[in-house]
């Protein structure tokens, strides 16, 4: 394969007494992954807009927002106009989709559309000329640290399909589990954006950590 590999460690692993500090730990990522969770939609609480328009100023990396939120449809617009790289809002939680998409893109963001481990990817399909990327949940969304769920392969594997075979240019990233095991299984299932937390910010350090993931990811591309 001659995918290109992205790694985006996740701040809800990172110490959010001093994020601009942590950000800057990561500077040797392709972007940074920014949780926003509001309690409702999934049951965790994290940081709204607000917080989220400070980093942006301050981030040395672009900024991946992943909207776990319930009225995401209202929100989702506000945080492409704080200038992130990319917005991704769960279809589960969207009234209007294809409009939210291209609401992003109009705004100047790149539009992903997230599905939680059990939502099928079939009837969404159509809609691949709208985004950007598609975020594939490998865990259920809502805290980190917990274990991939192998039972996403497939449906990575039958997303892949669709989108090489369309010719549309979407990327397929993964949330929740990725580790140096795990990034190298959904690698070859035919991800190529990795959301990493704790294997990430866990570790003594996480720019090594980072090249370490890129490495396996590639090596899986490779193969």
């Amino acid at each position: 394969m001659s995918r290109s590999c992205c790694i985006n460690p996740s701040i809800l692993s990172a110490d959010f007494v001093n994020l601009e500090a942590e950000l800057a730990r990561i500077s040797n990522a392709d972007a940074a992954h920014v949780d926003v969770m509001d309690n409702h939609f999934v049951p965790n609480l994290t940081i709204g807009l607000p917080v989220v328009e400070r980093l942006q100023k301050v981030s040395p990396v672009p900024l991946d927002a992943h909207l776990m939120i319930a009225e995401v449809d209202r929100w989702a617009p506000q945080f492409a106009d704080a200038g992130l790289d990319s917005v991704t809002f769960h279809v589960e939680a969207s009234a209007a989709p294809i409009k939210l998409a291209r609401e992003l893109r109009a705004r100047g963001s790149k539009a992903g559309m997230a599905l939680r481990p059990a939502t099928p990817v079939e009837p969404y399909l159509d809609m691949l000329p709208e985004l950007d990327m598609l975020l594939i949940m490998t865990v259920e969304p809502g805290f980190g640290g917990q274990a991939f769920l192998d039972v996403t392969l497939p449906k990575i594997r039958r997303a892949r399909a669709a989108i090489d075979g369309s010719g549309v240019n979407v990327a397929i990233q993964v949330d929740g589990g990725v580790t140096e095991e795990t990034i190298i299984r959904a690698a070859e299932a035919g991800a190529n954006i990795f959301v990493a937390g704790s294997s990430v910010y866990g570790k003594p350090s996480p720019a090594d950590a980072i090249e370490s993931l890129r490495a396996n990811a590639q090596l899986a591309f490779a193969g």
